[in-house]
């Protein structure tokens, strides 16, 4: 539900500009802003005075109907006009949560995810895998471009990690609710009598940071190099080509060692470097602006658990909305990934309206 005076305030800021736009003593440069804002306003006001006319419009037409006077027709009428009314009003609550919504100036940016192992040994590196086949179906299905910016797998042909940059329209606005632990339940194929087992892979979903948004200053890292060493510490470059990079002020530290050139790791390490510093300083203003919001929809922090995957039940279930889908196989595929994050996405912005 949207508060009534945050959609009174959009009525009252209208009629207010609508009356200073009138009036002869604005300047140029204000009535050009002011002008605007209007405009603005204007898109969403027919949408704002409807909602505000809807709970006195309801209870007119609740009183038709429980109304012992009131003939069958005239019921029936008002029974097909409340259905409307509760359509229309529905669709234009959507329309509202968005405009009124606090703009997040990385959602339309590209993202770097990271996906991880977690607890589970083998059986948390082949999750880790299947996450990342899930997230590369799905930017199939969108026609999003997805590079792989480091990777180490397991001896058993799961992974240990993948970073990865996934490049498109409105990349990180759709999978940044997808940080979090994603524990996985399901009997593996070497539990010779059939037990369940539990494990985890984490997922950091991060705004992929131009030089323009993030400066780094050289006097700010210190940049250490090493040999590369394969699985199970197999040398596999005979140069000290792999790279780690420490960012002194927020203490952040990358390592890369993909690529045999030296020049190369370091490009790849500062290009995941700056995006975790652009987060790391979105998140503290965030935390700034409203602290409620980190116990509600969650805050992105690797260690919470969000979402669960019951292989042996098919179904996935989302803790932050408490909604589970029994539709595990086509989920993984990339198939019904949308309806989790459209719930995701309405249930914070219905917080968001909330606390601010």
């Amino acid at each position: 539900m949207i508060p009534l005076e945050k959609v009174k305030d959009i009525i009252d800021k209208h009629s207010k500009l609508e009356l200073d736009l009138s009036s002869a003593n604005v300047d140029k440069k204000k009535f050009v802003e002011m002008s605007k804002e209007y405009s603005e306003l204007s898109s969403i006001i027919d949408e704002a005075k409807f909602y505000r006319s809807f709970d006195q419009e309801r209870k007119d037409l609740e009183k038709i109907i429980n109304d012992e006077n009131s003939d069958v027709e005239m019921k029936n009428l008002a029974n097909s006009e409340l259905s409307e009314l509760i359509f229309k009003k529905d669709k234009i609550q959507r329309k509202l949560i968005m405009y009124l919504l606090p703009k997040d100036e990385a959602d339309k940016k590209n993202a770097i995810i990271e996906i991880r192992a977690g607890t589970g040994g083998l059986e948390a590196s082949l999750f880790a895998s299947d996450l990342f086949k899930m997230y590369e179906k799905i930017c199939n299905k969108k026609k999003w471009s997805i590079e792989v910016i480091s990777i180490s797998k397991s001896d058993a042909g799961g992974l240990k990690e993948v970073i990865a940059l996934i490049k498109g329209s409105n990349i990180y606005s759709t999978l940044k609710y997808e940080s979090g632990v994603h524990r996985v339940q399901r009997v593996p194929d070497t539990e010779t009598q059939g037990r369940v087992h539990t494990s985890a892979a984490t997922v950091a979903v991060l705004p992929e940071a131009e030089e323009i948004d993030i400066k780094i200053e050289e006097k700010d890292l210190r940049i250490d190099v090493f040999r590369s060493s394969g699985p199970g510490g197999q040398s596999v470059n005979t140069t000290d080509s792999a790279v780690r990079i420490t960012h002194i002020p927020t203490g952040i530290v990358v390592s890369q060692q993909d690529e045999k050139s030296q020049i190369r790791n370091k490009e790849k390490g500062l290009k995941i470097l700056r995006s975790r510093i652009y987060e790391f300083e979105r998140k503290k203003k965030e935390d700034q602006r409203s602290k409620d919001r980190k116990n509600k929809i969650g805050s992105g922090d690797r260690s919470e658990r969000i979402r669960t995957y019951n292989f042996p039940q098919g179904r996935v279930t989302d803790h932050r909305i408490n909604l589970t889908l029994h539709k595990l196989n086509e989920f993984m595929e990339g198939e019904i990934f949308d309806e989790i994050i459209e719930n995701l996405n309405l249930h914070a912005q219905e917080e968001l309206i909330n606390i601010n």
